[in-house]
């Protein structure tokens, strides 16, 4: 039997993919989780840092930096559940021919006000995941463009032809979910509405309660977007609080109470530190310095959003 020349790893650009491989830079801000650095790895692509924002103070990114490269693509993070403002980045993406892709897997049902519509509603296709904060762990890829559905529909099911049984033209993935999975995932995302509304009434008290101790920052909400609030983080200033990030965190967890860190940039990862060496990125930097999540969940009561409180102002009136 004659066995046929080996294939590309993936179809050409144009087939349904976003052509996104060797050669390609993709412009990714270096702040959120590594996932977003490694999914563009895994491609044979480059991640083309860019930092954050204080102001507008949405602590996402608009920035290029101008990394523009002819075979070049934007993939904005919509970080902690602030929608990325993706007017201006469609704009830069226009204006330079780039590939506009999204990461909203932290802002399931974040709105941009000026726009009317959700993260992703006009890009080429969105990737979404749910991790345990999200309900449980899995993810999705929603698109308008029939050749990416049908592509991403083949390539989770080990990319089998329909020309010929057990037969691969190109290498696929096993990332079927299974029923019960797929039940549990319907069923969350009908309740995706009321879970948002849980997440931002208890933002909205814990803003209201933590506005009065000072060297605290709550977080951000443009006027132009609707927050889903993934994660609830402040951060801290140690002049005004009189405690740095880690102080307040130990002393909250002595007294029960559980936090975690921000990201730590991509830049200061070890996989990726020889790479951008000598790069810096003083926003993301300051955000990972001084940043953490308060509890989040969506069931929290008020009266455990005001023991949270409470122990932050305790803690630095001691």
């Amino acid at each position: 039997m004659a066995w046929p020349a080996p294939t590309a790893r993936w179809p050409a650009p144009g087939a349904g993919d976003a052509g996104v491989g060797a050669g390609r830079w993709v412009i990714i801000p270096t702040f959120p989780m590594i996932a977003t650095a490694n999914a563009v790895t895994y491609c044979g692509a480059r991640p083309v840092l860019v930092d954050s924002s204080h102001a507008p103070g949405t602590w996402t990114s608009t920035r290029c930096g101008g990394s523009h490269h002819p075979r070049s693509a934007i993939m904005p993070v919509h970080t902690y559940g602030h929608p990325v403002d993706m007017g201006a980045l469609r704009a830069i993406a226009d204006r330079h021919g780039l590939l506009l892709l999204e990461d909203a897997a932290e802002a399931h049902g974040a709105l941009q006000r000026a726009a009317g519509g959700q993260p992703g509603r006009r890009r080429l296709f969105q990737l979404l995941r749910q991790q345990d904060h999200h309900h449980r762990r899995r993810g999705m890829v929603t698109t308008n463009n029939e050749g990416i559905a049908r592509l991403a529909w083949n390539l989770r099911d080990h990319a089998f032809s329909h020309e010929r049984h057990f037969w691969h033209k190109v290498v696929g993935f096993n990332y079927r979910m299974t029923n019960l999975q797929a039940a549990i995932g319907l069923a969350q995302t009908e309740q995706l509405e009321k879970f948002v509304g849980m997440r931002r009434a208890n933002a909205a008290y814990y803003s209201q309660l933590l506005a009065a101790i000072p060297g605290i920052t709550t977080p951000p909400e443009a006027d132009w977007a609707m927050n889903v609030y993934w994660m609830y983080g402040i951060l801290v200033d140690e002049k005004v609080y009189g405690l740095n990030r880690d102080q307040l965190r130990k002393a909250l967890a002595d007294r029960g109470i559980e936090t975690r860190t921000f990201f730590i940039p991509m830049h200061c990862q070890p996989v990726y530190f020889d790479q951008y060496r000598g790069q810096r990125f003083p926003v993301a930097e300051d955000l990972c310095r001084r940043g953490f999540y308060l509890p989040s969940a969506s069931s929290l009561t008020r009266a455990e959003i005001e023991r949270v409180v409470k122990t932050i102002r305790e803690v630095r009136e001691t």
